[in-house]
């Protein structure tokens, strides 16, 4: 199906049009006919014969904004004389930088920030390490960590093409939860490397989000840095997804009136992802799981196409070992999870679903299978994108989960940790506001992060994963 035009192919045209009355009206149509979505509409230069203006639209994709163009120049009368891409603009020089906190002005400034003050501090430090998190940016500092080999639905671009996607990620955490973060794009996938690399820069860093590894690599750099390291870590393709996914859901099976201890649920998506947001089901007591790649089921005793991750997953999973493609694992099944890629499941897969069927498809761009295409077929639908209702994003987690980690001084992440984040984002919508078209907060909801913070906070004091105290402000309860 046609994707709807989006943000996310967002240009501005200069136009030099020609002053008579009726212009912009053929300059819209044509936008129109050519599926365009108009945004603003300003003028540049006004003169007798011409007229210069700046129109902005959004497209549906790159070719799409290219024949939008092309329709334009074909408008007589019209002139083309600048495209600009909204999304290549706001990403030249980089999103993001790095300021000082305080002034130097003068001498005494520059001695206590520097030479000869600092070294006081320097040996506070050395002499009781813990006073590191008070002195130094290491409170409130975390790493993005890639190799570049699993970015967004764009696969191995490498570390230097993923820098845009994780500058994007520093940018929300500072604009959602104030955290500090920088990315690290590593020049390599050796696992070896990678753990020894983020083990010798963790000093500097209260907390460490890996991010776009691909599997089965980052299943086992997770394990080998959690045991290494003394601040937590937290795979975001993993652990950020399976919390959201929960949050959706446990507010999805309220609506639809099941509990999670009797549905079926069918993954299709083995990955890191996947295996990851099962596996948090699992702790909540869901019981009937059944996980699906691109051969069909996982069941105990496949071979094809097996790694060990996958063969833990089928060996916990699929109790009545049902085989077959994704359309038979569907049979009767509740909830459907797309984790995987576009179009793998069809209205009528769906249909042979139980009744009041919920689907999360969460392929980007495209979803596993696209609302339009099972609307009246299912109870409640949920994807990634922004542009239907019920949008499950990371930036609901993440944010809010490193500042309750960084406010506690969090050695370690754990279930409930998680468990507790997913809750507190399902609190978010009350049960007045609760409806099949809204089980998930907006990711621009302020209280979200507040709420996953505290929440996060007080399971790591309560489980022995906090360094001290949890602060005065977030000892409350989640706000719902």
């Amino acid at each position: 199906m046609q994707v709807s035009p989006s943000a996310s192919y967002s240009m501005t045209v200069r136009l030099e049009i020609r002053n008579r009355t009726g212009m912009l009206g053929k300059v819209t149509s044509a936008l129109g006919r050519a599926g365009a979505d108009i945004g603003a509409i300003d003028i540049v230069q006004m003169g007798p014969e011409t007229v210069i203006r700046d129109i902005t639209f959004n497209a549906s994709d790159s070719k799409h904004g290219q024949q939008v163009v092309d329709a334009l120049r074909h408008v007589a009368g019209v002139k083309v004389v600048h495209v600009s891409d909204r999304t290549f603009l706001m990403h030249l020089g980089g999103k993001i930088e790095v300021r000082g906190k305080v002034a130097v002005k003068g001498r005494d400034d520059l001695s206590m920030v520097y030479t000869p003050g600092v070294a006081r501090v320097c040996m506070a430090i050395h002499d009781d390490p813990q006073k590191v998190y008070t002195l130094t940016i290491k409170q409130n500092c975390v790493a993005v960590v890639t190799d570049g080999t699993a970015v967004l639905g764009l696969g191995d671009i490498g570390p230097r093409a993923a820098i845009p996607v994780m500058e994007g990620k520093a940018v929300l955490f500072k604009e959602f939860a104030g955290v500090d973060a920088f990315p690290l794009c590593l020049a390599t996938k050796d696992v070896d490397e990678i753990v020894g690399i983020v083990r010798a820069v963790s000093p500097i860093f209260g907390g460490i989000n890996l991010e776009d590894i691909s599997a089965p690599r980052c299943f086992e750099i997770e394990e080998r840095l959690r045991k290494e390291l003394d601040i937590p870590v937290f795979h975001d393709d993993q652990h950020g997804t399976a919390v959201v996914v929960l949050a959706a859901l446990l507010n999805a099976l309220q609506v639809v009136k099941k509990k999670i201890s009797d549905v079926k649920v069918v993954f299709s998506g083995a990955g890191a992802a996947g295996i990851a947001t099962a596996k948090l089901l699992m702790a909540v007591g869901c019981k009937h799981i059944i996980g699906c790649d691109t051969k069909g089921a996982l069941y105990r005793g496949r071979t094809e196409n097996m790694n060990p991750i996958k063969t833990w997953f089928a060996e916990h999973t699929n109790e009545k070992v049902v085989r077959g493609a994704l359309a038979d694992a569907l049979k009767g099944a509740d909830v459907f999870i797309g984790l995987s890629g576009p179009g793998v499941v069809t209205a009528k897969d769906i249909q042979r679903m139980a009744k009041n069927p919920i689907v999360f498809a969460m392929a980007n761009p495209t979803p596993e299978v696209m609302p339009e295409e099972v609307h009246g077929i299912v109870r409640v639908m949920a994807t990634g994108r922004s542009d239907y209702p019920n949008q499950i994003n990371n930036v609901l987690c993440f944010p809010g989960f490193f500042r309750g980690m960084l406010d506690v001084r969090a050695r370690q992440v754990n279930d409930e940790m998680k468990i507790a984040a997913a809750r507190a984002i399902a609190s978010i919508v009350s049960a007045g506001e609760l409806s099949e078209e809204y089980v998930i907060p907006s990711v621009f909801d302020k209280r979200v992060a507040e709420a996953v913070a505290g929440a996060v906070a007080r399971a790591a004091v309560q489980t022995g994963q906090a360094r001290r105290a949890l602060p005065a402000a977030a000892s409350g309860k989640a706000r719902g």
